[in-house]
């Protein structure tokens, strides 16, 4: 049977909801999720059962309704997914230490973090990301999402995320056609087996003491999963092979950044650290590039 509930929420002032939720998909096409004519409608696989969450502005008031067993679960989530539990105050003084973030804030005041309350569906995408381009990971993710999701419940033709169990359940040469190779396969396969741990997790500190125990998961992919997850507004992508750079760019015009330099530069913002790196990708900020960009490969072709 499927079940349909209904709720409605009431936005911040100049809230933008197309940025605030477009982290949760992976670019340019997400079989879990689609963000279109002002909805989103996203698959969800909750403790509660498959559902399928439906946001969408409708005359100043968000509306959330949600499909499926899950129904319930999902909704009562749904002002959290949007990003309206995330907590800003405090953050536009402590904007006020850098013209440029300050700048940044203003234009982007109507953007919240959303939390989801899932860690395992954003592993999975950090995992995929790790030491490759956006364009192989994001191949390999939506791969694998056809491969081993089952329909989701709703209007929209989406699937649910993977299950960790069925992840785990494969050997790591199933992973080769989908473009993973055997590193990060393994490190999938091992975040799967613990994944009910992790979804048991109070907060972003448990979450990546959890995560980071685990071989082949280290800071970056961490702080990836919590900011989502949790909404972490101070989680920093330690190890990115362009955060580091813009951040010296941006803050201090340096053209090439090192972690501990990215991590100084963003001492005056702690507690928004993760946030201030947001704000950068939105304005575009990019430090110059010296060279050719890392190549797009296939794994499964290997």
């Amino acid at each position: 049977m499927t079940a349909e509930v209904s709720r409605r929420l009431t936005p911040p002032e100049r809230y933008q909801f197309a940025a605030s939720v477009r982290s949760l998909l992976v670019p340019k096409h997400d079989p879990c999720g689609v963000l279109r004519d002002g909805e989103l409608w996203l698959a969800v696989r909750s403790p509660a059962g498959p559902a399928t969450l439906r946001l969408a502005r409708e005359a100043g008031e968000l509306v959330a309704t949600g499909h499926g067993p899950g129904a319930g679960w999902v909704i009562e989530r749904a002002d959290a997914i949007a990003g309206l539990r995330d907590d800003v105050s405090g953050f536009a003084d402590l904007s006020r230490r850098h013209p440029l973030v300050a700048r940044l804030a203003t234009t982007f005041a109507g953007v919240r973090m959303p939390a989801t309350g899932q860690v395992f569906p954003r592993l999975l995408r950090a995992i995929l990301e790790q030491k490759v381009t956006g364009t192989e990971a994001h191949r390999s993710y939506r791969k694998i999402c056809r491969h081993l999701g089952e329909p989701a419940p709703g209007p929209v033709p989406l699937v649910l995320p993977p299950d960790p169990a069925a992840v785990a359940a494969r050997p790591y040469w199933e992973f080769h056609p989908l473009g993973v190779e055997q590193r990060r396969t393994q490190a999938l396969l091992r975040a799967a087996q613990v994944a009910a741990r992790l979804e048991e997790c109070a907060d972003s500190a448990e979450a990546t003491r959890r995560m980071t125990a685990l071989p082949g998961i280290g800071p970056w992919t961490a702080a990836e999963v919590v900011r989502t997850a949790f909404g972490d507004p101070d989680a920093v992508s330690v190890g990115d092979y362009h955060i580091p750079n813009t951040v010296a760019y941006a803050l201090a015009g340096e053209p090439r950044g090192t972690d501990e330099r990215m991590l100084e530069l963003l001492e005056p913002f702690r507690g928004h650290r993760g946030r201030v790196c947001d704000l950068l990708a939105m304005g575009g900020l990019m430090a110059p590039r010296y060279g050719p960009r890392m190549p797009v490969r296939s794994f499964a072709r290997f």
